[in-house]
């Protein structure tokens, strides 16, 4: 996608460092980190300056290739995948990169090791590329299908970010609005905010706003009046796992959307790529809940009237508060997964006809 007209991935290499837009800055500054040591890329993923499942997992990746450059011994393995893996507990890619870059080093000799770590996470990159533009192509193709039922715009809403900022490029869940919008499609978003990090206001609202994409933000709690007055025609979200019977974890308030579309005969879908499926699980109660810090429920971050950027106290002082990052949506409130092999109901059976290689 472009920024400023000039073309951006979320993540790549250049000359032995890795460089990642700085999630954190947006949408007021546009900024790039440039990441030189293992330890740097775990602080920008548990910092959530990277964030989103499918660059987590790439930012995992490149910090593996990272650790071995600087000391390519078994131990620094070891410690790199212990590191980057406890870095973030939902988002399923990351384990999944983690486990790929494994495969790729391991059997291999200490000074071969460097550069067949970068040459993996540049082909999780690209092949990440693809699989969003896939998922972007059966989207589209749903869409044009709801649509055809109706006049005006297709309103879509969606929760979170699940962006070509949450991916190499692209996105999950919002590709099959850019393509939608590219083909001349008649679209309408609407953004949830997504407390309490704002991902739907900073993030989503960002890039939809410079594709010229149109929507509006609205609060979390307003998705249930807005399907009430026939005003959403379908959500679709990404996800940061689903297991093996088809159960979704993503953002803390995706299930009240989930169960606000059922009650209003709303169609509610998820898109993800196959490395957010967990088949080792056999539902969403064994999905771990990242609890975050407080402080993101009690202060939030933006723009002071002169123009800087400024964190502010929103809550009662004193007061504690409970910050799970993630709930889980059951397989029965989902309309749909939509993958970059297909569409498919939220069910082991959906998913192994499009994964038989799984059963």
């Amino acid at each position: 996608m472009k920024v400023g007209g000039k073309p951006y991935r979320s993540i790549w290499d250049e000359n032995g460092a890795v460089l990642v837009i700085d999630q954190t800055r947006l949408p007021f500054e546009f900024k790039t980190i440039r990441l030189r040591t293992m330890s740097e890329a775990a602080h920008a993923i548990r910092t959530m300056a990277v964030r989103g499942a499918p660059c987590i997992g790439a930012a995992a990746a490149y910090g593996v290739a990272l650790a071995l450059g600087a000391d390519p011994s078994d131990q620094a393995l070891e410690a790199a995948l212990e590191t980057l893996g406890a870095t973030r507990p939902t988002a399923v890619n990351l384990r999944w990169a983690l486990a790929e870059m494994r495969g790729a080093v391991a059997n291999l000799a200490p000074p071969q090791r460097a550069a067949a770590a970068f040459e993996r996470a540049r082909k999780i990159c690209d092949d990440d590329v693809e699989i969003c533009r896939s998922i972007g192509v059966h989207g589209l193709a749903l869409f044009r299908e709801i649509g055809a039922k109706k006049r005006g715009p297709l309103n879509i809403l969606t929760h979170c970010n699940a962006g070509w900022i949450a991916c190499v490029d692209w996105g999950t869940a919002l590709a099959p609005i850019y393509m939608a919008y590219d083909a001349g499609m008649p679209v309408h978003v609407w953004v949830d905010e997504t407390r309490p990090r704002l991902q739907g206001a900073a993030l989503t609202a960002w890039e939809l706003g410079s594709h010229g994409v149109p929507h509006h933000i609205v609060t979390d709690n307003a998705g249930g009046h807005l399907m009430q007055r026939g005003e959403v025609d379908l959500v679709i979200v990404g996800t940061d796992r689903v297991t093996a019977n088809g159960d979704v974890a993503n953002k803390i308030g995706t299930y009240l959307k989930a169960l606000a579309a059922r009650d209003n005969g709303v169609p509610f879908y998820v898109a993800l790529p196959h490395t957010t499926i967990d088949w080792s699980l056999g539902g969403g109660d064994d999905i771990p809940i990242e609890e975050r810090a407080e402080a993101e429920v009690l202060k939030v971050r933006g723009r002071d009237a002169s123009g800087a950027l400024a964190e502010i106290e929103i809550a009662a002082p004193g007061s504690p508060a409970f910050n799970p990052g993630f709930d889980v949506t059951p397989a029965r409130l989902v309309t749909g997964l939509i993958t970059e092999r297909g569409v498919t109901q939220a069910s082991r059976e959906g998913l192994l006809r499009l994964y038989p290689e799984r059963g």
